[in-house]
């Protein structure tokens, strides 16, 4: 609830400043002690049921570049899939952005989804400010945030100056929240009261300070951003690994 709260507020300071980044920071209602209402997201599908629905092996198919491209061209015929590409961009740069920042843990491939218009959307916020799930003593977020080569594969058709348009919008965000950091510091601060399990002492709050490096000038925060967009793009395989590792259990359940 907190985190698509704070998806909600970063949405509004975009906004603010012009920058519609295409979120979908669905509904959510508490109605009691462990209860409440999600909104449902219509026309979606996560990337692991596209990614295995257009591959022979689910071992494959984490590793399909042309997946989630080949998806929202069936959705989009025509002129339409310009549009659903641009859908894609804004809302892919704004969930980087803003999972990096929160902390965002459990990124597999079912807790992303996209919408036939092209809107990509996060869920399951299970876990937040750098808490994040291990195996065998290793981290499984291994990335400062999730950008695939098939996420750029859409994003680019081939155009490599596509990917710099992406990255500005990226840059632009990340800045636009670097500004306003110490309002998300101190309402996360004024949360720890609420008995949070992954807010609940200075080092969570200060994972939020490190991700807005808080105190730098703007240059700076986008000197260390580009340094984990960098990261994010290189080490992208290991996304691929945690994906493929989760394909196949979710396979050998069914």
């Amino acid at each position: 609830m907190l985190t698509l709260q704070m998806i909600q507020l970063m949405d509004a300071l975009w906004k603010q400043e012009g920058l519609d980044l295409r979120m979908t920071p669905y509904g959510c209602l508490p109605t009691g002690d462990c209860m409440g209402l999600i909104e449902a997201v219509q026309h979606s599908d996560t990337i692991a049921n596209i990614q295995l629905n257009q591959s022979n092996l689910a071992a494959m198919a984490a590793f399909n570049k042309d997946a989630l491209l080949n998806w929202l061209t069936s959705k989009n015929p025509g002129e339409a899939l310009d549009r659903a590409i641009e859908e894609f961009t804004l809302s892919c740069a704004g969930y980087c952005v803003a999972t990096y920042v929160l902390g965002i843990g459990d990124r597999h491939s079912d807790n992303i989804m996209i919408r036939e218009n092209g809107q990509l959307f996060h869920i399951d916020f299970g876990h937040f400010l750098g808490n994040f799930k291990t195996k065998f003593g290793i981290k499984r977020e291994r990335v400062p945030f999730i950008l695939t080569h098939d996420f750029v594969h859409v994003i680019q058709q081939g155009k490599t100056s596509d990917n710099e348009k992406f990255r500005g919008y990226c840059e632009q965000a990340y800045s636009i929240l670097q500004r306003h950091g110490l309002l998300f510091l101190q309402l996360f601060t004024l949360m720890q009261a609420a008995g949070l399990p992954e807010l609940s002492s200075s080092k969570d709050i200060q994972y939020l300070k490190d991700t807005l490096v808080l105190g730098k000038t703007e240059e700076e925060g986008l000197k260390h951003f580009r340094v984990k967009f960098n990261e994010a793009l290189r080490e992208s395989w290991k996304t691929k690994v945690n994906w493929l590792a989760h394909n196949l259990i979710k396979d050998n359940r069914q």
